[in-house]
């Protein structure tokens, strides 16, 4: 009898013990957690908001939910600031706040995501035998300048095998849209041919298509030395002996600058019509808007791709340099 009866409490205690373990200690377990996880949680919403000057700005901000939860090894809880939802992260120690979390998964899927639609892009390309490149920019633009630098190796790199421009972004009315005067901004008082960051930027622009037009062998040469040496504010002073120094004929880029900037300007804005450009800077290759780095490698891979028989250059590496590959415009 003894015997049984110890029989059978042994088997109530091992269920009991199995019940504990599957229901947490009968939830008393849980609830001991969740106790400390809400504890913890309401003591850094109270670090948060007595430190709210450093870190929102002077806003204090609520609990949005009662019971925190745990989420790979951190207390998970969401909190209100000015009306918006943000999730935020502390250890179950209480000692590190964590006001943001990137998701490694999603920012993988992001990027995995973005890189396709890259070779999408690319692949949308059309092939020609001499692919047609064209980088508009405005002359001091940062963006336009970062991108001109990096097509500088490329356009040395392929020289006549692909046709490589550098194009200007032209603006009309820009003075009266941003209350000006006509003369700081455009080349005449109609507004027809205007600059976002001044005068100096649309007569750079000028002399550049000049060179172009009548030296093109020392175009990105000049370019990269206007970009690296001068501004906005200096470049009239400077742009002779940089052109002299480079070996460019300054009399026939004056001139040209004098008589042929109408007629220079009307084709860019002929081409920034049939393009719907309206940013600096913007890449096509073969008539595609190019939406990847800015870097002089991913310029290159760009247009080899548009070759039908890619020359032996496109074998080259082109270094990455200080190049960033910032998507920022100008417009």
């Amino acid at each position: 009898m003894k015997a049984n009866c110890w029989f059978l409490v042994s088997v109530v205690l091992c269920l009991l013990l199995i019940s504990s373990l599957v229901t947490g200690g009968f939830g008393l377990y849980n609830k001991i957690i969740a106790l400390k996880a809400g504890e913890i949680v309401n003591q850094a919403i109270e670090f948060i908001n007595e430190n709210k000057d450093a870190l929102t700005g002077g806003t204090e901000v609520s609990l949005v939910e009662d019971s925190p939860r745990y989420q790979s090894g951190l207390y998970e809880f969401k909190i209100d600031l000015n009306g918006n939802q943000f999730l935020s992260y502390i250890s179950t120690d209480g000692k590190l706040l964590f006001p943001n979390v990137i998701d490694i998964e999603e920012v993988s899927k992001q990027k995995q995501a973005e890189e396709q639609e890259k070779e999408k892009a690319l692949s949308e390309i059309p092939k020609t035998e001499k692919p047609e490149v064209h980088l508009f920019v405005m002359a001091y633009c940062p963006y336009g300048n970062q991108a001109e630098q990096a097509m500088i190796p490329v356009a040395r790199l392929l020289k006549d095998k692909a046709d490589i421009h550098l194009n200007s972004v032209i603006y009309s009315n820009y003075a009266t849209n941003v209350g000006g005067q006509a003369e700081d901004w455009c080349l005449s008082e109609d507004e027809k041919y205007c600059s976002m960051h001044g005068i100096n930027e649309l007569k750079q622009d000028i002399r550049e298509l000049c060179v172009a037009k009548y030296q093109p062998e020392y175009l990105w040469d000049f370019v990269e030395k206007i970009d690296n040496e001068t501004n906005v504010s200096d470049v009239e002073e400077k742009w002779e002996s940089i052109a002299q120094e480079l070996g460019i004929d300054v009399k026939k880029i004056k001139n040209c600058q004098e008589k042929e900037a109408e007629s220079l300007l009307e084709e860019q804005v002929e081409l920034n019509n049939t393009y719907q450009i309206t940013g600096s800077p913007t890449l096509l290759i073969n008539g595609v808007r190019y939406q990847g780095e800015r870097t002089p490698q991913a310029y290159k891979e760009a247009i080899c791709r548009a070759f039908l028989n890619p020359p032996e250059e496109c074998n080259i590496q082109l270094g990455e340099g200080e190049v960033s590959a910032s998507s920022a415009v100008c417009d």
